[in-house]
């Protein structure tokens, strides 16, 4: 077998794996003692029935135990944030990662499918791909195509169902999904449920989470700065997030810091699961929290220890040390402390000891995804904050991460506040900054509107497709722009760091901001390497290079498009699936024009640069957010330098906080209320 047949598993992953599988009708030849007891006694009809494609055998292995992911049934949810589902996909990632060859694994993974839930399947199978070094050259297959019905209603597959068996596929046209089926504009909340709501956005916090684990083999779960990274790229989630709010005349996110107060946000999430066959749970408006108790899902805590791991979190912050399992003390360092504390509040394996300090962000979710029968009274499962691949849809994901940015900023404010001497760059004058957005008049002008895209739904459904079926969804884009930054150097030639950042001018009631408020709304746009030559530089980067983001064929998998032949460029290539969405770069503004402060510093490379060790990386797409594979992160200093920290004294806005290697220039981001579909601008999926 080869390695690409691993891909024909992602197809309809609820049926079994005996079925025929792509556009070729593969057919996996399994011996019979791995077949279900059902299908063992129709072997030969199987074989006769399905096999008249191409056949692939199978080898027949002796498994390790399986008995622990075996208990999660083949119709159940799974939820990473569930302690008993995380071990058992920890234990089904551990033997994947474990088999010594190829073909092991292939087989592995064959004779799996069909023992395994399906949702547990694929995500413990996409991230063996991603990690296992004979695999790397593999793209996982976008999980938007794989499982559609966490990302649009159960009326799209009815309507693909009839439209694949009747309509010829050369006729077919895609089916679209409508903007504004979950809530209607009644809801306050539904002015930003563009951004929940994005795909695209919905499949980077899934695809993030493959690439950083928080359970399985250590060798998997341990990279450099992983803690770090949880607190950095959730953090500039919610900057975002409050970004788009202001723009649509809301309010910044209010922190969900009592657990016994009802929940405001109601959700109604409008999805069904292919899987259970059954809706994912709503939560009504001022709907309470309670203790969890559910023998059917192997969890018990109550409130009071969420609240007891958050106090105690607080007071290790306060102390500057935390207490390991050994009783050790560990110093909350100015280096280290972010990333101890982004493992322990997470918390990942890597946690100090989880003990003492708990597991309050996961259970916090669980928490939320349980609230309508806590104690499964009803039978009924979790609701989408329960799952990484949805909970970024529902308003109070953002309400429970502004609380756990909150214990991060605790820390930060513990620590010393950068000096001029820390931020400046001796010799180094940003002089002017400039952004010119393609096919438009006037500087410093950001445009934004709507585009319709096509997602493929035939790898995922449960019925048989003939040829592809499109379902149409349709998000916010960017024109893309230019920045062009002049920079004076006096005494000689320099290399330094280009950091980008932009934040809102304004807050809720249309007043300044103060730098303390501002700073937490700073969104990282782009960062990367300037070589200074002379007194005079122009530096020119283009939108579509940003270090934070990744193309709309990357992030929705059609790596066909720009995918590598071989060699190192290919094994590098599935890591670059990690990334926020390049259409989602900047907000949405508003049809005035939402008035913003573009941010341009450039630091000193000597203080930024780190040491790499083993062969130059071939992937450097989203780094900010996502590392790079099998490296250190690519920058010494703190993420989300220099806006992680409290200001200088005396520092009440963002002017006076400025040094001479930084610049701010005021501008807009101007909203247009129209949509391109596909037809005007070419798709290259379709040739």
């Amino acid at each position: 077998m080869a390695s690409q047949d691993l891909l024909k598993l992602f197809d309809r992953p609820t049926e079994p794996v005996f079925m025929p599988k792509g556009r070729d009708n593969t057919t996996f030849d399994i011996p019979q003692e791995f077949l279900s007891d059902r299908f063992k006694p129709l072997k030969n009809n199987l074989d006769n029935r399905f096999g008249s494609g191409k056949k692939i055998a199978v080898k027949k292995i002796t498994l390790p135990d399986l008995s622990l992911p075996e208990q999660l049934g083949r119709r159940a949810q799974f939820s990473l944030f569930i302690p008993s589902h995380r071990a058992m996909a920890a234990r089904l990632v551990e033997v994947f990662m474990g088999m010594r060859t190829l073909d092991d694994f292939i087989s592995a993974t064959v004779l799996c499918r069909d023992r395994m839930n399906p949702y547990m399947y694929i995500y413990a199978l996409s991230v063996a791909i991603i990690h296992r070094p004979d695999t790397q050259n593999l793209e996982v297959p976008s999980f938007a195509e794989v499982f559609p019905d966490k990302y649009m209603n159960s009326e799209i597959f009815a309507r693909a169902k009839e439209e694949s068996n009747i309509v010829p596929e050369e006729q077919r046209e895609p089916l679209e999904i409508p903007r504004d089926y979950t809530a209607s504009d009644l809801e306050i909340e539904h002015r930003v449920a563009y951004f929940r709501e994005d795909v695209g956005i919905n499949l980077h916090h899934w695809h993030w989470h493959l690439v950083y684990p928080f359970d399985g083999p250590r060798s998997v779960v341990n990279k450099d700065r992983r803690g770090e990274l949880f607190y950095y790229m959730h953090q500039q989630i919610m900057a975002r997030y409050n970004m788009e709010r202001l723009c649509n005349n809301l309010a910044r996110v209010k922190r969900l810091i009592n657990l016994r107060e009802p929940l405001e946000e109601g959700y109604f999430p409008k999805l069904d699961s292919l899987v259970s066959s059954r809706n994912w749970p709503p939560r009504f408006s001022n709907t309470k929290l309670s203790d969890i108790y559910r023998e059917i899902d192997q969890i018990k805590f109550d409130l009071q220890d969420l609240e007891r791991w958050r106090d105690r979190i607080f007071a290790a912050i306060h102390s500057g040390t935390v207490v390991d399992e050994q009783g050790q003390f560990l110093e909350l360092s100015e280096t280290r402390g972010i990333d101890i504390l982004g493992n322990l509040l997470e918390a990942s394996i890597l946690s100090t000891n989880r003990n003492l300090y708990g597991d309050l962000h996961n259970l916090g979710h669980v928490a939320i995804a349980l609230c309508h029968d806590p104690e499964a009274k009803n039978l009924e499962t979790f609701s989408i904050m329960g799952d990484p691949a949805t909970a970024m849809r529902d308003p109070i994901f953002y309400r429970w991460h502004a609380f756990i940015d909150d214990i991060f900023a605790e820390h930060k404010n513990t620590l010393p506040r950068y000096t001029t001497q820390q931020l400046d760059f001796p010799g180094v004058r940003v002089t002017s900054v400039e952004i010119q957005t393609d096919g438009q008049n006037g500087r410093n002008r950001l445009a934004t509107f709507w585009q319709q895209n096509d997602i493929n739904l035939s790898r995922g459904l449960d019925f048989s497709p003939r040829g592809p079926v499109f379902a149409r969804f349709t998000h916010l884009q960017h024109r893309p722009f230019t920045y062009k930054i002049q920079v004076e150097n006096n005494g000689g030639n320099k290399t330094g760091t280009c950091r980008i950042f932009i934040a809102p001018k304004f807050d809720e009631r249309g007043l300044p901001m103060l730098f303390r408020d501002q700073k937490n709304l700073f969104v990282e746009l782009d960062k990367f390497t300037v070589n200074l030559k002379g007194s005079k530089n122009t530096i020119t980067r283009k939108s579509t290079e940003s270090s934070v983001t990744i193309p709309f064929e990357k992030t929705f998998r059609n790596l066909d498009q720009g995918r590598p032949a071989d060699g190192d460029d290919l094994e590098q290539f599935n890591y670059c699936g990690c990334g926020w969405p390049q259409h989602m770069l900047i907000c949405k503004g508003n049809a005035e024009g939402f008035p913003c402060q573009l941010f341009v510093m450039i630091s000193n490379f000597s203080d930024d640069k780190v040491d790499q060790t083993g062969k130059a990386p071939q992937c450097m797409d989203a780094v900010s957010y996502c590392g790079i594979k099998n490296q250190v992160y690519p920058d010494k200093r703190s993420m989300g330098y220099p806006f992680d920290r409290l200001p200088r004294a005396r520092v009440d806005t963002l002017a006076q906080f400025l040094t001479p290697n930084m610049r701010v220039v005021d501008v807009t981001v101007q909203h247009s209320n129209t949509t391109t579909r596909p037809q005007d601008t070419p798709d290259p999926r379709r040739g």
